[in-house]
């Protein structure tokens, strides 16, 4: 029998904020000795009494907004049981009955991007959200041996759970899922998104039916996943487990999951709660939670436009192929870069040609010499906006290259060159004399010595080698050291070539 795989998805995204959800600890624990970032609030002293973070509050609501959801005018805190150790007061203040945030969508590029095979055609799919709430993250236990220990210091930063509806149909598109919401999260600013780091979190809840059917079948939950790989690698070995047990006749157990990296497998954690067993009540501590008009329009302004968005707008304004476009918006600094590059390249005279022409150009440089440059340097592409060299002077060298003042090889020297010391590239050209040679009369001496010097090539052009042409122009741009002209110097061997085969 052949079964299809059902998938919604968890997950925890640890908002970026100073402090934490309701005291004032710093939020910022990575690295940080073990239980220093604490205070009575977040150890759940008796007494001590929560304050809500405001900023933890928009970022929650502009999240929702970027994915399309309705937004809570009014919602309160709830109580959630928690028995375990990671959170002192044997509680998490969390959302149940009105998160913040709920029924939503976010469409995410299903294409495969390790394969290569770019189609021009739409990849999208639709992956409706849920809810999104806020709660508070827990501490973290340390095991070690037969002990275990617990650092607070993580306990009470604000966490944003997003869970989405089961939209999703195989491992690669909770891939992609993962992937746009990352991307989201960092576009707004809101979160680092670093799953390594613990900042983003994932729990897929998935279930194998027959396919056809419309019952679904017995949901596992798998935990914690910390990497976009780990996602994509424990929801295909699951799919591969379940497919063999239900092969035998066995049942499906309703269990929670962990990932082994090391071994390549799931493994039961624990039995599966359900929402009864966590007992919500209203947070007595904590008044409603009110979102005005004024709020809510204040918000909304501060979204910025998102990938998928800016992707089309580029393929439809400038012409650009659906590679270029991704590559270019994969972070949100290299996309606003990239527009500097275009503005700064334009002028009121420029006709939508050639802004088309220009802003193809510099998609070329950055996705080749400025990354290549970046990665040397052991630079983020979220460090792009921190370069010496500025969008106006790759905007300047591309106009330079364009009006043949150098060639495209020199091109590359000059940015090196800018990219280190942050010049101006007319100003390194003219100190290192390398503006380009177009003198037809200069040139074409030099593709007569060129011609005189290699009478063999010569021969074997003329004699229907076309690819000892090639050859033949590198000696006369190697004779102008590289800042000969290179259409003209084509132009001019081929004449010079032509007219010694209508002498023979």
């Amino acid at each position: 029998m052949e079964y299809e795989v059902i998938i919604g998805m968890e997950t925890h995204v640890e908002l970026d904020t100073q402090s934490k959800m309701f005291c004032a600890c710093s939020a910022r624990f990575f690295g940080v000795e073990p239980n220093t970032n604490v205070c009575p609030v977040c150890l759940g002293m008796p007494g001590a009494l929560p304050v809500i973070n405001k900023r933890a509050v928009e970022f929650a609501i502009m999240v929702g907004l970027a994915l399309n959801c309705k937004i809570a005018r009014h919602t309160f805190w709830e109580r959630k049981s928690y028995w375990y150790p990671d959170l002192p007061k044997g509680y998490q203040i969390s959302q149940y009955q009105y998160p913040l945030a709920y029924d939503g969508w976010i469409e995410v590029d299903v294409r495969d991007l390790s394969t290569g095979n770019w189609s021009e055609e739409s990849t999208r799919k639709r992956i409706r959200i849920r809810r999104a709430h806020l709660e508070e993250d827990t501490g973290k236990l340390i095991h070690v041996g037969d002990k275990s220990y617990v650092d607070y210091n993580r306990s009470g930063v604000p966490l944003l759970e997003i869970v989405t509806e089961p939209d999703i149909r195989s491992a690669d598109e909770a891939y992609a899922y993962l992937s746009a919401l990352q991307q989201l999260v960092r576009y707004l600013g809101v979160s680092t998104g670093d799953m390594e780091k613990g900042a983003m979190r994932c729990e897929p809840n998935m279930s194998l039916r027959p396919k056809g059917s419309r019952e679904l079948g017995v949901k596992v939950e798998i935990k914690n996943l910390n990497s976009l790989r780990a996602v994509r690698d424990a929801i295909a070995y699951e799919i591969r487990r379940q497919t063999a047990l239900l092969a035998r006749g066995e049942a499906i157990q309703q269990v929670t999951l962990g990932w082994d990296e090391a071994r390549g497998i799931t493994v039961v954690q624990r039995e599966k709660e359900s929402a009864h067993d966590y007992r919500y009540f209203p947070e007595p501590d904590l008044p409603p939670l009110e979102v005005s008009d004024a709020w809510l329009d204040e918000l909304r302004a501060r979204v910025p436009e998102l990938a998928l968005s800016r992707q089309d707008r580029y393929r439809r304004d400038y012409g650009l192929s659906a590679y270029d476009a991704v590559q270019l918006t994969s972070d949100r600094a290299v996309a606003e870069w990239f527009e500097q590059v275009v503005a700064c390249a334009a002028d009121r005279e420029t006709s939508a040609e050639r802004v088309r022409m220009r802003a193809k150009a510099a998609a070329n440089w950055i996705q080749t010499e400025v990354f290549r440059l970046m990665k040397a340097h052991n630079l983020a592409l979220s460090d792009i906006a921190a370069l010496r060299v500025q969008p106006a002077q790759l905007a300047q060298l591309i106009r330079l290259v364009e009006d043949q003042t150098i060639n495209l090889n020199t091109a590359k020297q000059v940015f090196e060159e800018m990219f280190e010391s942050g010049a101006d590239p007319s100003r390194i050209i003219e100190a290192r004399g390398l503006a380009q040679v177009s003198d037809e009369g200069a040139l074409r001496a030099v593709v007569a010595q060129v011609v005189e010097a290699h009478p063999s090539q010569v021969q074997q052009y003329l004699s229907g080698q076309e690819k000892v042409f090639g050859f033949l122009v590198g000696q006369a741009m190697k004779a102008t050291k590289g800042k000969g002209n290179a259409q003209v110097i084509n132009r001019l061997l081929r004449e010079a070539l032509e007219g010694q085969r209508a002498r023979q």
